[in-house]
């Protein structure tokens, strides 16, 4: 009997020695002069230096942090051992991960579609072209997948929201964000210009891959089924879910789960055809 519970608690250590594993790390930035904190999720394969993997930066929400995500959704890590992908969570504050043009202390989309996977790639076997980069993220972290995605679609290949408030126009006074676009009344343009709703309007040269997924009880609902409608008039190719749900973590760990498999899908093809 001890040599069974031996091996047992034996198999124990090799499994959690091969299971995915967190780094929590702090990314300087330039544009705003100081360390950000930044959690970085590794499958087992990473072990072996030869393979460069895909990367999913993945976006918190309005009051959420860095390590949101990891202590919400633990299983994370199984999923980037199930996918062979990198998880990348920036810390972003509560910025909307736009460069704000009322305030040039908040510089997070210059951060998280630039410095963060500078220094990605410079740190770990991460594929180095938009064939093996994805972006999303839930409620604020939602806009800042699609608003970045698009934005910098040469960089991302896909992109992703889930209960994205992609249209921050009929919220004037929520989460501070005349502060960070000024007031509606002579500041209107920036409203227009980073609600994504407008930004998806942009001439691309390269569109990327997208997929929206957002709860029918969720506040957000009708600007994102707004958006979705918009999308098909532009004839922008996209998946788009909605199913009951409303704006919780419930949603969110039950939707991360779609949104990682259409990236690995994504990932196979793009870097198969190459």
């Amino acid at each position: 009997m001890r040599y069974i519970l031996f091996a047992l608690f034996c198999l124990t250590i090799f499994i959690k020695t091969d299971a995915a594993s967190v780094d929590t790390i702090s990314i300087y930035s330039k544009a705003m002069q100081k360390e950000i904190k930044c959690v970085v999720i590794k499958p087992t394969v990473i072990q072996d230096e030869t393979v460069q993997l895909p990367v999913v930066y993945l976006l918190h929400g309005h009051g959420g942090w860095y390590s949101n995500w990891i202590i919400r959704v633990p299983e994370l890590k199984d999923y980037s051992d199930q996918y062979k992908m990198i998880i990348v969570c920036p810390d972003a504050a509560n910025s909307w991960y736009f460069d704000s043009p009322m305030d040039s202390s908040l510089r997070y989309e210059t951060y998280v579609s630039k410095e963060v996977p500078d220094y990605i790639e410079s740190h770990y076997p991460a594929i180095k072209n938009r064939n093996g980069r994805a972006i999303t993220g839930l409620s604020m972290g939602g806009h800042g997948g699609l608003f970045l995605g698009f934005r910098h679609s040469d960089f991302y290949g896909a992109c992703g929201s889930m209960s994205g408030g992609v249209d921050i126009r009929p919220f004037k006074k929520n989460w501070e964000l005349s502060q960070k676009l000024g007031d509606t009344l002579n500041h209107w343009d920036n409203w227009n210009k980073y609600s994504v709703i407008n930004v998806i309007e942009a001439p691309l040269k390269q569109k990327p891959v997208v997929i929206i997924d957002c709860g029918t009880e969720d506040f957000f609902h009708s600007v994102n089924r707004s958006l979705h409608e918009k999308m098909l008039e532009l004839e922008i190719p996209h998946d788009y879910i909605e199913r009951p749900g409303a704006h919780n973590w419930d949603y969110w760990r039950n939707a991360i789960q779609y949104q990682l498999l259409f990236f690995s899908n994504y990932f196979y093809w793009a870097n198969k055809e190459k």
